[in-house]
């Protein structure tokens, strides 16, 4: 059995009149993230950590910002199309741990929701997906709300 780790990062500007979509779930929030698709940073740093893992590049280069087919795109249909990508060269997931910086507002509510929601776009168990939550202690962008970043760790076995 062959076993790889990736990692994977985003990040996403916070603006007033965007949804907040984390994790695949809509949160009540006064500001949304900015980008091509629904900005989900979480799905998208998830999907990095994955196409990385299978030595496959990058969300951009599969998904590029500037395909409008892209445009306002559920970023749950991306990580869909993602595990399909790694399952057809052979590979399947083991386990995701993912942790999310962010001020506002407080995700600890929603972890369960998205553990259930990324499980079931990934077909694997909930258990194997771990998702933390915490802040910049008001430090840099995340710490003055002007953005969420996300990062991933992935393990997958050939």
């Amino acid at each position: 059995m062959k076993t790889r780790v990736g990692f994977g990062f985003d990040v996403h500007r916070l603006v007033e009149g965007r949804d907040l979509w984390l994790g695949g779930i809509r949160i009540e929030h006064t500001l949304g993230l900015l980008g091509h698709s629904d900005a989900d940073v979480l799905i998208h740093a998830l999907c990095d950590a994955l196409l990385g893992a299978a030595n496959m590049r990058d969300i951009g280069f599969h998904f590029p910002d500037t395909a409008g087919e892209y445009k306002d795109i559920d970023s749950k249909i991306l990580l869909r199309k993602t595990v399909a990508l790694i399952r057809d060269k052979g590979y399947s997931i083991g386990n995701a741990d993912i942790t999310v910086c962010a001020e506002r507002p407080k995700l600890n509510p929603h972890i369960p929701a998205m553990q259930k929601c990324l499980a079931e776009c990934m077909a694997i168990d909930p258990d194997d997906i771990s998702i933390k939550a915490t802040t910049t202690e008001r430090l840099g962008f995340t710490g003055r709300e002007e953005g969420i970043s996300a990062y991933a760790v992935v393990l997958i076995e050939k």
